[in-house]
C-alpha cells in the first residue's frame, strides 16, 4: 500500500518501521508515562470553562494520533466541537482527512506483526494498564465527556464505569482464547482449528457514548492482537482521544491505536477503500450502516454493525406498575432519549392503561433538565438543533393527530440564561399514540414516551414486531409461562423481563434484521476480531503402512 508524503515526523518514522516493542514495554515509571502537564493553566484549542474543570491537563487532546504522535491536519483545515447546553465551543480540531488515514492505516498495518506476535498475557497487561490509568482518570473523563455530549455528570460517570469493565473484560478473556484439535481422519495426519487476529480493524463509533461504544470495540480488538484506526464522532472527539492518550501511557506500542477525526466522509472512505482494513466495527444508524456494508463487498472485509432501534415496551395486565414504571422512565428517558436501546414504543394493556400513564406523568414531573455539571440536573440536552427539531417534530405530529401530552411538551420555560442556546426538550409523555403517529414508526432518539393501548398478547407482540428494526425489546409481567413464550416471539437481539439495565461486559449486545450484524461484549464480542484456520498436517507415513 502506498503512503502519500506527510508533513510530521511520526508519519516519516512509522515509514521507516522504527520498533515498536520498546515502547510497549518501557517501564511504566518512565518520564513520558507519567507526563500528566497537571496544573497547566491553559490548553491550547480548548476553552476555559472545560480546562478549568480537569485537573490532568495532559488527558486535554485535541490533535489526531498516528503512529504514537500527535498530528495536524496537513492542510491546516479545523472545526469546533460545541457543547449542546450552550450552543458555545468546546474545543478547535484539526479536521484531518484522507491523506492523514492512510497514514493511520499503514501505521496500524506496521505494527500488526509485533502486537499479534506478543503472547495474550503480556496484551492483557497492556491492557490492564490502561484499565489501571483510565480509572484513576474516571472523574476527568466523566468531564470531558459532560461537556462534549451534554449529559448529567452522573450519567458520564456511570458510562465511564462501564467502559472499564470492557477493557478489564477484553484484558482477561483474551487468555481464555483457544484452538481445537481435531479427531483425525487417518493416521498419517493431525488436524487442528487455529484462532488467529482479523488484522487492522477500523471502528467508527457514535456521540452518544462517547466512551463506551469505543472501548467495546477497541478493547477486544486489542486483546485478540488486532491493531486499530478509531474514527469517533466530530461532535465528541475529546473523550476518544483521551483515552488514545491513557493507552500511550499504559505502553501501548505506536500505531496500535490510531485516531482520526474531522472530514468524515473522506475518513470514511479511505477506511472503506482500503485492501488493509480486513474488518469495520460500526455503532451508527441504519441508512450508514447499509451504505458501509455496500462498500465492504468491494474488499470483503467483515463488518460489525450495531444500528437504530426503536425499541417496545410492553406492560402486561398483572406487571408490577410500580417498578414498570420506573423501568420505562430510566429507559426511554437515559441519555435524554438518545440510546439504541431506548425504549421508544410504550405498549400497556387496556386493563392498567389509566393507572401506568399516571404513575410515569408523576414521575416524569419531578425531572430536572439543565446543564450537566448542575449537581441537581437529572436530563441534559440533546446532541445538537437538528436532533431538537427532530424530537419537536415527533411531539407536533402525535398531538395534531389526537395525542394528549400528560408531562413535558416542549423546551424548558426556567433554564438559565447561559443555556439559552442549548438544545434543551422537556423529558415528555405522550398519551393517546397510534401506529399512524411518526412515533410509532420513525425512532425518535429524544425524549419522549408515547403510550399505545394493546388488548391481548397476540395484539402486543404484533404491534412490537411491526418495524425493520430487531435491537431490544422490554416487557413487564407477573407470570413465568407468559415471560418464556413473549421472550421467544418477540424479534429483538436482546430482551429485558422486569428489567432495562440488559447491557453488561459479559453478555453479548447485539440486534437482529436491520438493527445490525454481529454482536460485542462477552466471549462472541472478542471471537468477532478473530479468524478461525484450519491445519492439516501430514506426518510422511507410508501410504501401504495404513490400517
Amino acid at each position: 500500500m502506498l503512503v502519500p508524503a506527510l508533513s510530521w515526523a511520526g508519519a516519516a518514522a512509522v515509514a521507516s518501521g522504527r520498533s515498536v516493542l520498546p515502547h510497549a514495554w518501557r517501564a511504566f515509571s518512565s518520564s513520558r508515562a507519567m507526563a500528566s502537564d497537571q496544573g497547566k493553566p491553559a490548553v491550547p484549542g480548548v476553552s476555559e470553562e472545560l480546562s478549568s474543570r480537569i485537573k490532568d491537563k495532559g488527558l486535554l487532546r485535541v490533535d489526531g494520533f498516528i503512529g504514537g504522535d500527535w498530528v495536524k491536519a496537513a492542510d491546516g483545515g479545523t472545526y469546533q466541537v460545541l457543547n449542546p447546553a450552550t450552543g458555545k465551543p468546546v474545543a478547535t480540531l484539526p479536521r484531518l482527512r484522507h491523506d492523514e488515514t492512510l497514514a493511520a492505516i499503514a501505521s496500524a498495518h506496521s505494527v500488526l506483526p509485533a502486537w499479534s506476535g506478543l503472547t495474550a498475557k503480556q496484551r492483557g497487561a497492556v491492557l490492564r494498564k490502561w484499565h489501571q490509568l483510565a480509572t484513576d482518570a474516571a472523574e476527568d473523563i466523566a468531564a470531558i465527556m459532560t461537556a462534549e455530549c451534554g449529559k448529567p455528570l452522573a450519567e458520564s460517570r456511570g458510562e465511564v464505569a462501564s467502559g472499564l469493565d470492557s477493557i478489564d473484560w477484553s484484558a482477561s478473556e483474551c487468555r481464555r482464547v483457544s484452538g481445537q484439535v481435531l479427531e483425525t481422519t487417518s493416521r498419517d495426519r493431525r488436524m487442528l482449528v487455529l484462532r488467529q487476529p482479523v488484522g487492522v480493524v477500523a471502528a467508527i463509533t457514535p456521540w452518544n457514548f462517547p466512551m463506551s461504544m469505543i472501548t467495546r470495540k477497541v478493547a477486544p480488538a486489542l486483546a485478540a492482537g488486532c491493531t486499530v484506526v478509531l474514527k469517533p464522532s466530530e461532535q465528541t472527539p475529546l473523550t476518544a482521544l483521551a483515552l488514545a492518550e491513557l493507552a500511550d501511557r499504559a505502553g501501548l506500542p505506536e500505531g496500535a491505536l490510531n485516531v482520526v477525526h474531522g472530514d468524515a466522509p473522506a475518513i470514511g472512505s479511505a477506511i472503506m477503500a482500503s485492501e488493509t482494513v480486513r474488518k469495520i466495527g460500526f455503532t451508527g444508524s441504519t441508512a450508514v450502516g447499509k451504505m458501509l456494508m455496500a462498500q465492504a463487498a468491494n474488499t470483503v472485509k467483515r463488518v460489525s454493525l450495531e444500528l437504530g432501534g426503536n425499541a417496545p415496551f410492553l406492560v402486561m395486565e398483572d406487571a408490577d406498575l410500580a417498578l414498570a414504571a420506573r423501568g420505562v422512565v430510566a429507559s426511554a428517558l437515559r441519555n435524554s432519549g438518545q440510546t439504541c436501546i431506548c425504549a421508544n414504543r410504550v405498549f400497556v394493556h387496556d386493563k392498567v392503561h389509566d393507572e401506568f400513564a399516571a404513575r410515569v406523568a408523576e414521575i416524569v414531573k419531578g425531572l430536572k433538565v439543565g446543564d450537566g455539571f448542575a449537581p441537581d440536573t437529572t436530563h441534559g440536552p440533546l446532541i445538537n438543533p437538528a436532533a431538537l427539531d427532530k424530537v419537536a417534530a415527533h411531539c407536533a405530529d402525535a398531538v395534531s393527530k389526537g395525542a394528549r401530552v400528560l408531562a413535558g411538551g416542549g423546551k424548558p420555560a426556567s433554564l438559565p440564561e447561559r443555556l439559552a442556546g442549548g438544545s434543551f426538550f422537556e423529558p415528555t409523555v405522550l398519551a393517546g399514540a397510534t401506529i399512524d403517529m411518526r412515533v410509532f414508526r420513525e425512532e425518535t432518539f429524544g425524549p419522549l414516551v408515547p403510550l399505545f393501548r394493546f388488548s391481548d398478547d397476540d395484539e402486543a407482540v404484533a404491534l412490537a414486531n411491526d418495524t425493520e428494526y430487531g435491537l431490544a425489546a422490554y416487557f413487564y409481567t407477573r407470570d413465568l409461562k407468559r415471560a418464556w413464550t413473549l421472550a421467544e416471539r418477540l424479534e429483538y437481539g436482546m430482551i429485558g423481563v422486569n428489567e432495562v439495565a440488559i447491557t453488561a461486559d459479559v453478555a453479548p449486545f447485539g440486534g437482529i434484521k436491520q438493527s445490525g450484524l454481529g454482536r460485542e461484549q462477552g466471549t462472541i464480542g472478542l471471537e468477532e476480531f478473530l479468524e478461525t484456520k484450519y491445519v492439516c498436517m501430514g506426518l510422511g507415513y507410508a501410504s501401504d503402512d495404513d490400517d
